[in-house]
């Protein structure tokens, strides 16, 4: 069962060349049969690593390098079930805003950028990987 459903904005600065730039990540949590939780990230609608992980870091386009990203702000998606939201009903005929399967990706990355080249106040957050 889904349990939460967020946008989480990570960001990056690389300790080796100290490039930074962040990445909007949809982010599920979710808990099994045997009751333990799991997130999954997504990526432009593509399954990721971990961002917050060595190994699910993306790699900084200016020298390869990977370090843990840092979460800078998060958007809780609301789940379904409020029966006092407002809600509308979609037709069944399927006309119902096509405009939805032709609107262009929002982009993970395509969101202003921090300024590069400028080191961070507190140093990288994790080892290089």
């Amino acid at each position: 069962m889904i349990t939460e459903v967020a946008v989480e904005r990570v960001e990056f600065t690389c300790g080796s060349c100290w490039h930074r730039w962040s990445v909007d990540y949809d982010v599920q949590r979710y808990q099994d049969d045997s009751g333990q939780e799991w997130e999954y990230f997504y990526r432009d609608n593509l399954a990721v690593p971990d961002p917050y992980t060595p190994a699910g870091a993306p790699a900084c386009e200016h020298c390869g390098r990977r370090w843990v990203g840092r979460l800078v702000a998060r958007r809780p998606v609301p789940l379904s079930g409020d029966s006092e939201a407002p809600r509308s009903r979609v037709p069944a005929e399927g006309g119902h805003r096509p405009e939805r399967t032709s609107a262009p990706m929002l982009h993970a990355a395509g969101h202003p950028q921090p300024e590069s080249g400028t080191q961070p106040e507190s140093g990288p957050q994790a080892s290089p990987g």
